[in-house]
């Protein structure tokens, strides 16, 4: 079996004794798009750093001396088939917790399911605020929410002064709810803006009459609010019809998409001079088990990690430490131990929030960047980061098109 030096990850593990192959793995699910409409680019980052952390756990022999087995089920972005898939990993595969989560939607439908079952679920990647207004006990939130990035943008687009902004959101729980966020928040920190926004169905293929009634009259910034590869065609299709970015008109990113592995082969021109909202740099300082993790997905896919891949990491390295911290595989005993416990994981160190509301068992003070793609195929690391984590934006660094 592969080895892997992490002394940073020693916490979470407890060597396996003599009997230790004999033992039975420990199962927790893992429900993501594996195929389309989801966002499968979204399920296979997640994939490939829970897979990373699973190796490096088993490879040290597990944790109470047994494996980790993961049980993957593919939810297909639709809620529907993620509360069936949650289902089946709950009462079939008799799984300890359930993660993976990346699309709100889904979250929203698969947590109902483990709130009734009382087993923990771990959201890797949903957004939407609702999610922690539920106030569902068995649901822990180390990942991003609208309120967090809503508050950003809307800080941000104060800051850069602009005057008329149109932003385009998926017709779904998180793109409806982050676009209704950036209103309210806009209107209380840059009355001056007008701000409007329009829901766009994921599904489609076309964008162009949406994009078309912006060219007699551009804003000053278009926002985009959607998931790949939707997300992929609208920006295309701005740039096509010369929308943005322009020298009118700037490109802002608030879903986190600029560092998917497949963003400059789809987007190419389209991508230049756009600003992103982001959970990663690597700019950023990073724990070594953060380090660990970006090297090891290095060495598997050539490609730079992404936000995901952290998130990912975290969702099952959270589960581990509870069992190791409570001695037990009890989904019932695992919910109090997280909601009690302090995490160090790839990203940081924190407490979930007992606030109500969204900030409801939620890692509230996550760290976020602002940066700027400057060339095409431009590696995050080579972007002009503008603002870093708990800094202030620094204007000055901001090429528009054109200059």
């Amino acid at each position: 079996m592969k080895r892997f030096a992490l002394l940073a990850l020693s916490p979470f593990i407890i060597a396996a004794s003599g009997a230790a192959s004999a033992a039975e793995p420990i199962a927790i699910g893992v429900s993501i798009a594996q195929s389309p409409p989801g966002s499968v680019v979204q399920g296979t980052q997640v994939k490939d750093g829970i897979e990373i952390v699973k190796d490096m756990i088993n490879a040290q022999g597990g944790v109470l001396g047994r494996q980790i087995k993961l049980v993957y089920e593919d939810n297909q972005g639709i809620p529907e088939k993620g509360r069936a898939a949650t289902e089946k990993l709950i009462a079939k595969d008799k799984v300890v917790a359930v993660t993976g989560g990346h699309q709100s939607s889904v979250c929203l439908a698969e947590m109902e399911v483990a709130h009734r079952a009382h087993v923990p679920y771990i959201n890797t990647n949903c957004w939407s605020d609702d999610i922690r207004k539920k106030g569902y006990p068995e649901v822990f939130n180390p990942s991003n929410y609208n309120t967090r990035v809503s508050t950003a943008m809307a800080e941000t687009i104060a800051a850069m002064g602009v005057k008329r902004v149109v932003a385009f959101a998926e017709n779904t729980d998180y793109g409806i709810g982050q676009a209704k966020l950036m209103a309210e928040l806009i209107k209380a920190k840059a009355p001056g803006v007008d701000f409007k926004y329009e829901t766009l169905d994921r599904a489609s293929k076309d964008f162009t009459p949406a994009i078309l009634a912006l060219r007699a009259n551009p804003p000053d910034m278009v926002v985009n609010i959607m998931l790949p590869p939707a997300a992929y065609i609208v920006m295309n299709q701005l740039y096509e019809q010369g929308v943005a970015p322009s020298g009118k008109t700037w490109s802002y990113d608030g879903a986190g998409i600029a560092d998917y592995p497949d963003f400059w082969q789809n987007v190419k021109e389209a991508g230049k001079y756009m600003v992103s909202f982001g959970l990663y740099h690597p700019k950023m300082p990073m724990p070594e088990l953060g380090k660990q993790v970006a090297a090891e997905y290095k060495k598997r896919t050539k490609n730079e990690p992404n936000r995901l891949i952290f998130q990912a990491a975290d969702s099952l390295l959270l589960v581990v430490d509870a069992i190791k911290q409570s001695k037990s595989t009890d989904p019932a005993t695992l919910i109090k131990t997280m909601q009690n416990m302090t995490f160090s994981g790839a990203r940081g160190t924190f407490q979930f929030s007992k606030e109500p509301g969204y900030k409801f068992q939620q890692w509230v003070d996550i760290p976020y960047v602002n940066y700027q793609l400057t060339a095409v195929n431009q590696p995050i690391a080579d972007s002009v980061l503008i603002q870093g984590p708990g800094e202030k934006l620094d204007l000055k660094k901001l090429v528009k098109p054109g200059q």
